[in-house]
């Protein structure tokens, strides 16, 4: 006989003889068990990829719940925010009542920003909420194909080598989707950072245009204070000293200076015709002498007698001043035209002055 004449013998009686014959039949499975994995091992590798599979799963949930939970605190920590800018623009309204006008065209404005900052988280959380659905959905779907995968191995166990195939083929394309949904995720995290960053900046900016206003209604509310307290010193309702100290205070607060308050006594009666007391004020910064006068009101005498004061002031210590300023918020027609022909220099309020 050949050998292609014995492997067909072979092929032929070799089924009956291994169902008839036990003892043969391990003998066969025994010289070729080398060549294929058994069933147990072929089931402990089934079940090692299902707790793999698994594992993942329970991964990816965890990182689901605490990005939840961190995009939880973000909204609480924003609310927060919020409330305490509430609070504070209800105290400051209550203060200032008398500007209301200026600061509902604040508010409107804020309002305004923060429906622009609502509609941004809202179509941001749209966003969000889509993607994780997105991700839901293709979660169900593995599951879906994993359970397809599990009825079919249990039913045709024939065929474990190409379902293995087949198991492994699905799971590199799993992987390759979960890899993908992965760089959409960070591809998300940084968009959304990105914009937190955005909104964290303009946030800032408007706290600093808010507290810039504020200043300046300040400024404006203690100018007009004192243009008030010019008037009550006018009338008597508040002493000249007072009002003295008060534009003193803004000159000392706003250059950094001291406003020295002189008090000579003229026993020549140079100034006035008599003996007196002269009084001014004075300002000496980096060499420089400024004699200043601050009243509440002055007229064109007020000037004349600002202007011999000042001369007296010189001769008697031997020093040239550098500026004479007269500051106050009422000054006469007449006694402007004065200061002009004397080069005395005139501002209505302390805050008017630009520079020492």
């Amino acid at each position: 006989m050949t050998t292609e004449s014995i492997k067909e013998e072979i092929k032929r009686e070799l089924p009956a003889i291994l169902r008839a014959d036990p003892e043969f039949r391990a003998y066969i499975l025994e010289i070729t068990r080398q060549s294929y994995a058994d069933r147990t091992e072929t089931q402990d590798r089934f079940w090692e990829a299902i707790e793999q599979m698994n594992r993942d799963r329970a991964e990816q949930a965890r990182k689901w719940d605490a990005n939840q939970a961190e995009l939880q605190r973000m909204r609480e920590e924003a609310n927060q925010k919020w409330e305490e800018q509430n609070q504070k623009w209800e105290e400051h309204n209550r203060k200032w009542e008398e500007h209301n006008q200026k600061w509902d065209a604040n508010q409107a404005e804020l309002q305004r920003m923060r429906e622009e900052a609502n509609q941004k988280a809202q179509a941001q959380n749209q966003k969000w909420d889509a993607n994780q659905a997105e991700l839901q959905r293709m979660r169900e779907e593995a599951d879906q194909k994993a359970q397809a995968q599990n009825q079919k191995w249990d039913a045709n166990q024939a065929e474990l080598q190409r379902m293995r195939e087949e198991a492994n083929r699905k799971w590199e394309e799993q992987n390759q989707k979960w890899e993908e949904q992965n760089q959409k995720w960070y591809a998300n995290q940084a968009e959304f950072e990105r914009k937190r960053e955005d909104d964290n900046r303009k946030w800032d900016e408007n706290q600093a245009e808010l507290g810039k206003l504020h200043e300046e209604n300040m400024a404006y509310a203690r100018k007009y204070d004192r243009s008030i307290g010019a008037l009550g010193a006018r009338w008597g309702l508040q002493s000249e000293r007072a009002f003295r100290d008060a534009l003193a205070g803004i000159l000392e607060e706003n250059f950094g200076v001291e406003v020295l308050h002189i008090n000579d006594f003229d026993d020549t009666g140079e100034v006035f015709g008599r003996p007196e007391q002269v009084e001014l004020d004075l300002i000496i910064k980096n060499g420089l002498l400024l004699i200043c006068e601050l009243k509440s009101s002055i007229d064109k005498a007020g000037m004349y007698s600002f202007e011999r004061k000042a001369r007296y002031y010189e001769r008697r210590h031997q020093r040239q001043a550098n500026r004479l300023i007269v500051i106050s918020p009422m000054i006469d027609a007449r006694a402007q035209k004065v200061a002009d022909q004397l080069g005395i220099e005139t501002f209505g309020d302390s805050v008017d002055v630009k520079s020492l």
